[in-house]
């Protein structure tokens, strides 16, 4: 990503995101806010997101998110009253939040927020009380002092998503990253996705991703970093994450996909996954 320059991917995810909504009935993700926030301009766009071949991408990208939705729901029946987005992006939940008791901090480059926050009055869609907007570029600025500066309370655990972020980092900022959130009182918890290593995958599926791989470096976001999941595990009990758990399509697919008309699933394309960990 080009330093002053939004992100070209997160506006990609956002349409992708709102194509579920328009196409996929009903819709994994229940978001209102989708379509609305990217605005006119974007029906060639939308019309490819929308097509039977690119389903697989719009139902991930719209999956990942209910299923950190949908730990953050645990986290605040149990109490938790603080969310953190790290690369919000065009992310939307701080705009359809069903926890009045919660604060939402959305983490993301400076460029990008001040192009959402455009979009935001573009739409008419206001900013909503419980949230705060923390700029921040990954990169260069530790997470821990960004949050400290927005007003986040570090006495208290938080649940984090970190969704289409991991794949774009360096080794040494994911680390530095899981290494503040392990420093949270105990409780803490962050969902995030992560890419299989090019060269572990079948031909069928190195294929794919190479496709995408080309598409977001043509962005100028090339994805750098991959991992398997016993490499994920270790990173996360050595950072000192406790429970752990994986999630890759199957898993997914049993969650959020069964008994459905249209036979809307993800396929076995299986070239990333998620994980949920907590301290």
């Amino acid at each position: 990503m080009e330093t002053g320059t939004p992100s070209r991917t997160a506006l990609r995810v956002a349409i992708r995101r709102a194509a579920h909504q328009l196409v996929d009935h009903p819709p994994i993700l229940n978001d209102p806010i989708a379509v609305r926030l990217i605005g006119p301009g974007y029906e060639r766009d939308l019309e490819r997101a929308s097509h039977t071949v690119a389903r697989d991408f719009r139902c991930f990208m719209a999956t990942r998110s209910r299923y950190a939705e949908d730990h953050l729901a645990q986290a605040v029946a149990a109490g938790m009253r603080q969310y953190v987005i790290l690369g919000a992006g065009l992310d939307t939940f701080a705009y359809r939040n069903p926890f009045p008791q919660i604060r939402v901090f959305e983490v993301d480059f400076p460029a990008t927020q001040q192009w959402k926050r455009a979009l935001l009055a573009q739409a008419s869609i206001p900013l909503p009380h419980h949230l705060t907007f923390v700029p921040l570029d990954f990169e260069h600025q530790t997470l821990a002092a960004g949050l400290r500066n927005a007003g986040f309370d570090a006495s208290s655990p938080a649940f984090f998503s970190w969704l289409g972020v991991v794949p774009y980092l360096t080794l040494e900022a994911f680390r530095a990253t899981l290494a503040d959130l392990a420093s949270l009182p105990a409780g803490t918890g962050v969902t995030f996705d992560y890419a299989f290593p090019p060269d572990t995958l079948t031909p069928a599926k190195r294929e794919i991703f190479d496709r995408l791989a080309a598409r977001v470096a043509a962005a100028g976001e090339p994805f750098q970093l991959f991992f398997t999941p016993a490499q994920v595990e270790a990173e996360l009990r050595s950072a000192g994450f406790h429970r752990i758990e994986q999630a890759d399509h199957e898993t997914l697919n049993h969650l959020y996909f069964q008994n459905r008309a249209d036979g809307l699933k993800l396929s076995p394309a299986r070239i990333a996954m998620l994980a949920t960990a907590w301290i």
